[in-house]
């Protein structure tokens, strides 16, 4: 059983560590300091839901419903472009936007939209937790559970340590340009991602 939530825990740290909006995102916002709980518990929790869904056999929904992967890549790709677009113009307006203790903070209902919109519109979720994951947790039957419950973990984990870890960095951002470099940086991840993604669809890689 502890082999099993090991592997678990080491199978949904290695996915979730990868760069993606996703962490970008709770990168921002921990070096904001702004609703960095509610950004780590909505991240975590979904994850969650998606892990369990993915041990417990869920994985058969994109094989029931074909057009379900096309849709949500598509609307995925739509998202990231949008969103990265936003982090180019707060990057172009310079230092007086992005200063992190300037300007009117992030809402909580904005800040909650995004997080989900970067989480349930990503496909690479889907295929890491109920694809992925999944099939790897059969591997350790009969201890599927615990091979799950080490990887909700690692998501828990993984996202405390980025959102509370991220203000160890506060003294080195504090420079505007920092913030300018940030925003930009973001941006080219999430075109980047998106790029990959529509890649993916054109050419079939993601079915």
């Amino acid at each position: 059983m502890f082999a099993a939530c090991l592997a678990g825990f080491l199978s949904g740290l290695s996915l979730i560590a990868a760069i993606g909006a996703q962490n970008a995102f709770v990168l921002r916002q921990g070096l904001k300091r702004e609703h960095v709980g509610l950004v780590v518990v909505l991240c975590a929790g979904s994850d969650a839901v998606l892990i369990i869904a993915g041990v417990a056999g869920f994985s058969v929904a994109a094989e029931r419903a074909p057009w379900l992967m096309p849709v949500m890549l598509w609307g995925g790709v739509v998202f990231l472009l949008g969103y990265g677009a936003l982090r180019f113009r707060a990057a172009w307006q310079g230092a007086e936007a992005l200063t992190a203790g300037a300007g009117a903070p992030a809402t909580a209902r904005r800040v909650v939209l995004t997080v989900l919109a970067l989480t349930w519109l990503n496909p690479h979720v889907y295929l890491d937790t109920l694809a992925l994951l999944g099939a790897l947790s059969a591997q350790y039957a009969p201890f599927q559970a615990a091979f799950g419950l080490g990887a909700v973990f690692s998501s828990a984990v993984f996202f405390t340590a980025l959102g509370y870890g991220a203000r160890s960095l506060a003294p080195i951002l504090a420079r505007p340009r920092s913030w300018v470099v940030l925003e930009g940086g973001i941006g080219v991840i999430m075109w980047a991602i998106a790029a990959s993604l529509a890649w993916q669809a054109l050419t079939g890689g993601a079915g």
